[in-house]
């Protein structure tokens, strides 16, 4: 079967007309390339907008710079009914009880839409895969009255196939760009300011206004790499706040979907509609949240606030977060620590003592390096051993449970799809997948055991837990993604504000591109995290929107 285009799949009925005249209506509404998921629900509560015309403006602008101008690549497919979806929504304003009334979100292209779009993780492989239902998150958005736009582009199974693998990069949809710097490719065509992953698309697409908000998932780092790409706001909730039933997984340990968007306020809308128990997914049972993540928000939230840093001057040596930046990003994240005293925060400086056993002897597992495009070529890399033997098991049961429409129906069937087609499916290998494959996929090793549970000794138990503790602190930060591996692990929250910009990669100048604060805490603690993160953010205002993306 013939890979289908944008175009191809969009099919919304749309004249040029009709089309300029929705781009006038929406644009004379809000201004979609910097509007917020509030500014989009108070332009259709207050009639400013039809659900149908703001539908067909952000397709208009997918059009202009995803599939054309730039060629950002954001956006793997559209959905078909989106616009009469939209349609029959337009004469409903969002309320109490449908929050999202009209409101376009994107969903990554690894959670199930029981519809007639596909999910495919980005994998040839699974190209024509449709899913027998909607995911639980999906059944929660449409409920709250959303247009499910589309699904978003990703780093291919979610960056567990390859090793090396750039985010953004998938066999199927291509490579995302980042939106800061759309242009400057290494001598490989890959690109040297990455769009962070895996949840590239549905980040690159929120930053360039081509959706009110988007949903994305996360493994370890897979929502806070990109919003800190992208300059976004995002929530990566405690596991078992947000079904993952219908979300193709990589390890049922540590997997969660989250949103993406550019706000706190916007983020915690989206906590409000997605939170929530569901039989088919045990880790949420013991789901604990407030009625209303928005009620606790508050510009004066810091003050008071008991914040650890942990980067102890007097312990350099054991500074594993904030000691490695480079200057420009060091500058960033010293003016936010400054930001944080001054809005009332008290600072403690105290490493984290078993920052070191983190993904260290026992935890992980090598694995020989056959990238053909890695620089590390013929190394070898440590991935997670729980990642590697939950994924066997974990995807297996999707395959059987939730995908038709395509024969690939287990690992081996993908590995096999995939050496068969090397030519367009592997362009970086497959050296994680068959590691994956090479286990017993039942989750009986010792080894497995044994690594899970120094994971949760040393991210957990003697790790966030003591450290909160013995500090008595309602919150830790930590520069973008760095506090990413030690916050999943433990299966805890983090909530990510912009915070800056820095430049240059890897030796190489590049334009200026964001970097983002991230607050983690203990289970359940997303509203408190949602409540620091907004108070730095109404102070600071550090985000600004990519350039060269202007309303049409």
């Amino acid at each position: 079967m013939a890979k289908p285009t944008r175009r191809d799949i969009a099919m919304v009925p749309i004249v040029l007309g009709a089309l300029a005249a929705s781009r006038a209506e929406a644009q004379g509404g809000v201004a979609l390339d910097n509007a917020s998921l509030t500014d989009v629900q108070q332009a259709l509560a207050q009639g400013k907008i039809t659900a149908s015309a703001l539908t067909k403006a952000y397709l208009a602008r997918i059009e202009a710079y995803d599939s054309a101008g730039p060629k950002l690549n954001s956006v793997r497919e559209l959905n078909p009914d989106a616009a009469s979806i939209a349609a029959r929504l337009d004469g409903v304003k969002p309320s109490a009880q449908q929050p999202l009334a009209g409101v376009p979100i994107l969903v990554k292209d690894n959670i199930a839409t029981g519809d007639k779009q596909h999910t495919t993780a980005g994998s040839l492989a699974l190209e024509t895969a449709r899913a027998k239902d909607d995911a639980t998150v999906v059944k929660r958005l449409r409920a709250a009255g959303a247009v499910i736009l589309g699904k978003a582009n990703l780093t291919e199974f979610a960056n567990i196939l390859a090793i090396d693998m750039p985010s953004g990069y998938s066999s199927l949809g291509g490579q995302v760009k980042n939106p800061y710097s759309t242009a400057l490719m290494d001598d490989r065509g890959i690109p040297v300011v990455l769009p962070g992953g895996s949840s590239a698309g549905s980040a690159v697409a929120v930053a360039a206004g081509l959706c009110a908000a988007a949903i994305g998932s996360e493994t370890s780092g897979s929502l806070l790499s990109p919003a800190n790409q992208n300059g976004l706001v995002t929530v990566k909730p405690t596991v078992g706040l947000i079904s993952r039933a219908g979300i193709l997984p990589i390890s049922h340990s540590q997997d969660t979907a989250g949103p993406l968007t550019r706000t706190v306020r916007d983020s915690a809308i989206l906590l409000n509609v997605m939170a929530a128990r569901d039989p088919l997914d045990a880790a949420t049972q013991p789901l604990q949240r407030p009625t209303d993540y928005t009620a606790g928000l508050d510009k004066d939230g810091l003050k008071g606030a008991r914040i650890g840093v942990p980067a102890d001057p007097a312990d350099p040596l054991a500074d594993f977060y904030f000691g490695k930046l480079p200057p420009r990003s060091a500058k960033v994240m010293a003016e936010a620590l400054t930001a944080l005293q001054d809005l009332g925060a008290v600072l403690v400086r105290a490493s984290i003592p078993t920052s070191g056993w983190v993904g260290g002897p026992g935890t992980t597992m090598g694995v020989l390096n056959r990238n053909p495009l890695s620089r590390n070529k013929g190394g070898t890399a440590t991935p997670p051993v729980v990642f590697i033997y939950e994924l066997k098991r974990d995807l297996n049961l999707y395959l059987r449970d939730w995908a038709f429409g395509t024969k690939t129906k287990t690992l081996a069937d993908i590995v096999a799809f995939n050496k068969a087609n090397a030519e367009k499916a592997l362009r970086f290998g497959q050296d994680l997948f068959l590691a994956a494959e090479a286990t017993k996929g039942d989750l009986s090793e010792l080894e497995y055991k044994s690594a899970r549970a120094m994971d949760l000794l040393a991210a957990k138990e003697r790790g966030l837990d003591a450290y909160m503790s013995q500090h008595k602190l309602d919150a830790v930060v930590f520069p973008g993604t760095a506090g990413a591996s030690i916050a999943a692990k433990a299966g805890y929250p983090s909530v990510q504000v912009p915070a800056g910009f820095t430049s240059g990669f890897d030796g190489k100048e590049t334009p200026d591109y964001p970097a983002g604060l991230t607050f983690a805490g203990r289970a359940w603690s997303e509203a408190r995290l949602l409540r620091l993160a907004y108070a730095y953010e109404q102070a600071t205002n550090a985000r600004r929107p990519p350039p060269g993306l202007p309303a049409l």
